[in-house]
């Protein structure tokens, strides 16, 4: 049996789609991994996507949508901290190996997360108001890779 699709509010789907590409981010850093591809290469990809779409993505979450629960709400703490580690992990520069490892896994569990748990809970209790707020303050762009050194490609 299947589990049930999640329901997405249509103001919070661009934000989802940003989750996409962080999820794929993840799943090229493990087939960089798996290819043995130099660590500096990934690191390179790694620091454009954080710079470019990564720390935009965190501004917009902590700013406009995390403040629709309270602040000291559970899951709003949680979804911080992980941004504050993950800024860390991002902004390394030793033991990158380990590091780029470690953003792997814990940027995916982030997203699963915010998509499975928090994103719920932000639109279970959101009004009209709070969801048009964020399409006014969120214009979604179209993806553009960097594809200066495709890594995860054979």
């Amino acid at each position: 049996m299947k589990p049930t699709p999640i329901k997405r509010n249509e103001h919070l789907k661009p934000i989802s789609r940003e989750h996409h590409q962080g999820l794929l981010l993840c799943w090229k850093i493990r087939t960089g991994l798996s290819l043995n591809i130099p660590i500096k290469r990934i690191k390179k990809y790694t620091d454009w996507f954080y710079q470019e779409h990564l720390l935009p993505h965190f501004e917009l979450e902590e700013k406009h949508l995390f403040p629709i629960l309270d602040e000291q709400h559970e899951m709003v703490t949680k979804a911080k901290a992980e941004h504050r580690r993950l800024k860390r992990l991002f902004e390394a520069k030793d033991e990158l190996e380990k590091k780029i490892s470690l953003i792997e896994e814990e940027l995916e569990s982030h997203i699963r997360f915010e998509e499975r748990v928090l994103f719920n809970e932000i639109q279970s209790v959101a009004t009209a108001e709070q969801l048009q707020h964020i399409d006014k303050v969120h214009q979604e762009e179209k993806f553009v890779e960097n594809l200066s050194d495709p890594f995860w490609k054979k």
